[in-house]
């Protein structure tokens, strides 16, 4: 058999090809008591949108076939109604929003339908580690700028919100070769919750340069201590600039039915569909339906105690605030985060207890990720993951954990963690 001399590699593919979540679901598979490593609920998701799936399956027999490509009708116009009410303004159901395969394919036709060769995307770091080959892919170049951490003086835990833009470096990122800025708010995997101000000078920057952004939403209902979840697109210039991406499944807790969609200008949103149409073309009927209907009891129950968006980030905040103590007991310094489901971790106390690996360039948080999912049977994820290579060694000494977990799950979690602590404090 002859072998093909020519690379059969697409160029835009190289350097690319490794990814986080291969190894360590593999690891966490193989060692782990507890996963608290892959970010998704391991809990039901609500009574109302199982029975609002079953309803589905056994009702109308064309809920089997294909639906509209860009949005079954009943999804599209509720995404209307509630987004009129977040936002502020009238949306058109089937030209201001589209719905795609999970929040993931939403991102991916942002960046197949909006960035060029040779055009620049500013991205914020950490960030939700798809961002950089998806816009490789496209072939854009990232350009990276961190989020600094400023610990607290009075020897408080850190918070998220202590994780910021430095104004003068964000500014000096834009240039004329700057077509998007990706924004993250609620931040995966910091739980960052980016505020008023800083949302502002992101929003002037953008105008000022003339730049899109593409603002990845998902967590939107998943914010504690009162904070509030603030839409770029609603602040002035911002709309005709922005897409919004949401999930059902982060919203109603069922990561596997893979419902996501876009909201923004229709200038914006025809590019998208073209990208759309000629990749995947149509998400599951069925999947739609349901999570049509949730909207429908979220939009009747908006703002009320037994609306699910009210109900969730309770429930959640308490087992944030549980994992914030277990963690803090056994000597990692929790940073708390005022959003999402994941909590990271400073784990540089126990650089002693995590032996080194000679002549390995594996950064620290990965060598302390694998000891302690071997060793302790708990699953994290090291955050240096979420940074591009140029940033990556100033940020080895933290690790995420993901709590949108069954108590039984963070209790076992707890259990590990109050061992170890009793060895530590025997050793």
């Amino acid at each position: 058999q002859t072998k093909m001399s020519r690379p059969v590699q697409a160029r835009r593919l190289e350097g690319i090809d490794k990814n986080i979540w291969v190894e360590f679901v593999k690891l966490a598979a193989t060692y782990s008591k507890v996963n608290l490593g892959q970010g998704f609920p391991d809990f039901p998701a609500p009574d109302f949108l199982k029975e609002a799936f079953t309803r589905a399956l056994g009702g109308n027999h064309m809920l089997h076939q294909y639906t509209r490509a860009f949005g079954h009708p009943p999804l599209v116009k509720v995404l209307a109604q509630f987004f009129e009410k977040l936002l502020g303004r009238d949306l058109d159901p089937m030209t201001n929003v589209m719905v795609t395969v999970g929040a993931y394919q939403a991102l991916f036709c942002c960046f197949q339908a909006l960035v060029d060769e040779g055009d620049e995307v500013i991205i914020i770091e950490p960030f939700f580690d798809c961002y950089e080959p998806m816009v490789k892919m496209a072939g854009g170049t990232p350009v990276f700028v961190p989020l600094r951490p400023n610990p607290p003086k009075d020897g408080k835990l850190m918070s998220s919100a202590d994780w910021q833009l430095d104004a003068a470096e964000l500014a000096s990122k834009f240039s004329e070769r700057t077509k998007a800025l990706v924004l993250n708010s609620p931040n995966n995997p910091l739980g960052k919750v980016f505020s008023r101000g800083e949302l502002g000078l992101i929003a002037e920057l953008c105008v000022k340069h003339d730049v899109l952004c593409i603002s990845d939403e998902v967590y939107e209902w998943l914010v504690y201590d009162g904070k509030q979840h603030i839409r770029i697109a609603s602040l002035q210039g911002m709309w005709d600039r922005t897409v919004i991406i949401g999930s059902a499944g982060k919203t109603f807790s069922a990561t596997g039915w893979k419902v996501g969609w876009v909201v923004g200008p229709d200038g914006l949103l025809q590019h998208l569909r073209t990208v759309h149409q000629n990749s995947v073309y149509h998400c599951a009927t069925i999947a739609q339906e349901a999570v049509a209907q949730g909207f429908q009891r979220e939009l009747m129950l908006y703002g009320k105690p037994d609306s699910y968006f009210v109900q969730l980030p309770k429930e959640l905040q308490q087992k944030r605030d549980w994992l914030v103590q277990s963690l803090d007991a056994v000597g990692m310094k929790p940073i708390v985060p005022e959003g999402t489901y994941f909590l990271v971790a400073d784990i540089s106390q126990f650089k002693s207890d995590v032996p080194d690996v000679p002549n390995s360039d594996e950064p620290y948080d990965y060598r302390f990720a694998k000891w302690m999912v071997k060793n302790k049977g708990l699953a994290a994820i090291p955050l240096s993951a979420f940074y591009s290579e140029a940033h990556k060694n100033n940020y080895t000494n933290f690790i995420r954990f993901c709590f949108a977990k069954e108590e039984a799950t963070l209790k076992a979690a707890n259990d590990i963690l109050q061992k170890w602590k009793q060895e530590k404090t025997s050793s």
